[in-house]
């Protein structure tokens, strides 16, 4: 029994380099393809190509540990107790890299045990999939700031509200002594309606006020406003 379990943990199978460099080949094009999709469904305001660069990295590197783990039982728990240490501590900036990471991940797993066919569909219906949800990924919020005097604060309100027909929303208001400050969420549509209605960029309607100081249209994504 000894002699048997001693066998199937360090045989492996040979491994053939055709199917190898077959397998890394194809790893490679769908690469690219994850990297290409990833570039043409990005909606963000902090596009990072290093990022894109790791993504196709990670299915190579994961067709590479398959090739190795398949052939050899002991290489395959060696290899578990490995990564199982492994700690990463950079943080996702974006829930939507996730997938893609996921996606190298599984486009690696399948390469290295030549799956190609399931690999082609998943990844055409993949780039169909973010294409159609690229235009929902950003929320289509506005945020408008708006500092100035406190004698200003009852003139901004009123044009503000005046402005969007009561459609913008009063988030924040920060009053001192000397100052205020003003914060408003609009929707992006409810933002180009206005002005085109009003023949006037609230932005620059608000800095004839006098006492406003700053005005400031900031995008909000996701709970983060950039």
């Amino acid at each position: 029994m000894r002699e048997f379990i001693l066998e199937n943990l360090t045989s492996g199978e040979a491994i053939d380099i055709s199917v190898v460099l077959l397998n890394n080949l194809v790893a490679i094009i769908v690469a690219f393809f994850i990297m290409f999709t990833y570039k043409i469904t990005y909606s963000g305001a902090a596009y990072s190509r290093k990022f894109n660069i790791t993504l196709g990295g990670i299915a190579i590197i994961t067709t590479m540990t398959m090739s190795i783990i398949s052939s050899n039982v002991a290489l395959s728990l060696g290899m578990v107790g490995a990564l199982s240490i492994i700690r990463f501590r950079t943080a996702v900036k974006d829930v939507r890299d996730a997938a893609f990471i996921f996606w190298a991940i599984a486009v690696g797993i399948g390469c290295g045990v030549s799956q190609y066919t399931l690999i082609a569909v998943g990844s055409v219906a993949l780039l169909c999939f973010f294409l159609v949800t690229k235009s929902g990924a950003a929320s289509g919020k506005q945020l408008l700031v708006v500092q100035g005097t406190t004698k200003a604060q009852n003139q901004v309100e009123g044009i503000v509200s005046e402005h969007f027909s009561g459609k913008a929303h009063l988030t924040v208001k920060n009053l001192s002594e000397d100052a205020c400050e003003l914060v408003y969420t609009v929707s992006e549509r409810a933002l180009k309606k206005a002005d085109s209605k009003n023949q006037i960029d609230i932005a620059q309607r608000l800095m004839r006020v006098d006492g406003v100081t700053r005005v400031n249209l900031v995008e909000q994504q996701d709970d983060i406003a950039r």
